[in-house]
């Protein structure tokens, strides 16, 4: 049978979350029905709106604008602060059920998945009826409600999941993109930023179908590797398939929440420095190489996306770490702000193991190792042990880079 993919997405997973959370525990108003969010402390970097009832939809509140924001629109707005241990709780809860339905599932954040219908296309009558199903017993069972996404390809998926809610199934195969996805304004497509969507907009691109019409080497030309997946995205073109393993990977990585969203390519590259920094730090610690290093972002409006590569030799290595996830970014990013970064290694092997040299990594005869713009991987080894050292023994601020130094003279001289 042809390729087809659920993607299913609970409906306000924080606040449908924490309302029922409230209810067990006696309470008698159902934060759903009522104009509600979920929001934070503003000084812990969480003052914004996390997720939001449909009533507070109707007042144009918005996931990840300001909490004050908010509450100008709605001066009745409830706001209720997050427990990411429930939310935890209901997720994996959630997980569980699907995965005794198949174990084909690629999780991709708390509240939504991936699932590969192949393996249980004989016990239903057709995907919607499984759709149907599967929406009934997570509502009966658990209290709160998903969307289901059908189509072959995941971004599609991904498209179909997000039309009508709440406690809808939507389908959006190849064949159906010009009359359900083509007419919607372009903002609406996956990975469209806001900036994306505004530079879009001066381009006289409107809708998702101008934008699946233009010219890709127009869009390349002006938003480079991003323009063409806009592209590929608008014509419902996504040769990735359903990864069980997707969260499965073992590996090492570290991610940080910005005090201020980032919003250059320099403050992003800065960030990331300092984050494979302290990656290559702990493989080196945990005697480990990387074979696998990919990047994550998460946006202010809280929507995160990866990418990742194998690298041609594993490393631990803090420069090839860097490099790698420079260029993974740059591909990645949006334009968008920034909110959180991270970077994770994964595809692990022992530091002492054989490994099979690159061409590319092999030193000739004829180069020069002891260059500066080429040092040697034993050189960039030794530099990294001798870091470790003097920072295991005089503290981890003691030493540091060149490239840090000059971070932070250029954001001085632009204070």
């Amino acid at each position: 049978m042809e390729s087809c993919i659920f993607h299913i997405d609970v409906n306000s997973a924080y606040l449908s979350w924490s309302a029922l959370e409230k209810l067990k525990k006696g309470d008698t108003l159902d934060l759903r029905t009522v104009p509600s969010i979920i929001g934070g402390d503003e000084k812990s970097r969480h003052g914004v709106v996390l997720a939001k009832s449909i009533p507070a939809k109707k007042y144009g509140i918005r996931t990840g604008e300001p909490v004050a924001a908010a509450l100008r629109k709605c001066p009745d707005l409830i706001l209720e602060p997050p427990d990411h241990k429930v939310y935890k709780q209901y997720s994996r809860a959630l997980m569980d059920y699907l995965h005794t339905l198949t174990s084909d599932i690629e999780q991709v954040s708390i509240d939504e998945c991936y699932l590969n219908f192949a393996p249980i296309a004989g016990r239903f009558s057709s995907p919607l009826e499984a759709a149907a199903d599967i929406r009934k017993y997570i509502r009966t069972r658990f209290g709160f409600t998903v969307n289901i996404g059908i189509s072959s390809k995941k971004i599609l998926a991904k498209m179909a999941s997000d039309m009508e809610k709440p406690d809808r199934t939507h389908t959006l195969f190849p064949n159906e993109i010009p009359k359900k996805m083509w007419p919607l304004p372009v903002d609406d497509l996956f990975m469209v930023g806001h900036a994306s969507a505004s530079r879009l907009h001066t381009m006289g691109i409107h809708t998702i179908g101008e934008l699946a019409h233009t010219d890709k080497t127009l869009l390349a030309a002006v938003f480079k590797s991003h323009g063409l997946q806009m592209w590929e995205y608008a014509n419902g073109i996504d040769l990735t398939g359903v990864d069980p393993d997707h969260h499965k990977a073992k590996g090492i990585g570290n991610s940080t929440t910005l005090s201020k969203d980032a919003s250059t390519k320099e403050e992003i590259h800065s960030v990331l420095f300092s984050l494979a920094e302290t990656v290559s730090a702990r493989l080196r610690k945990a005697g480990q190489l990387a074979g696998t290093v990919t990047v994550e972002i998460k946006y202010s409006n809280f929507q995160s996306v990866s990418r990742q590569t194998r690298l041609l030799t594993p490393s631990a290595s803090s420069r090839e770490l860097y490099q790698t996830a420079v260029v993974l970014a740059d591909r990645l990013w949006n334009e968008d702000p920034v909110r959180l970064l991270g970077i994770r290694t994964s595809k692990l092997c022992d530091q002492d193991a054989p490994i099979q040299l690159s061409i590319f990594n092999m030193e000739h005869p004829g180069t020069t190792s002891d260059s500066v713009n080429a040092p040697s991987s034993r050189k960039l080894k030794k530099l990294d042990e001798a870091l470790d050292s003097i920072r295991k023994r005089y503290g981890p601020d003691s030493v540091k880079r060149a490239s840090c130094m000059h971070d932070a003279e250029d954001k001085n001289k632009n204070q």
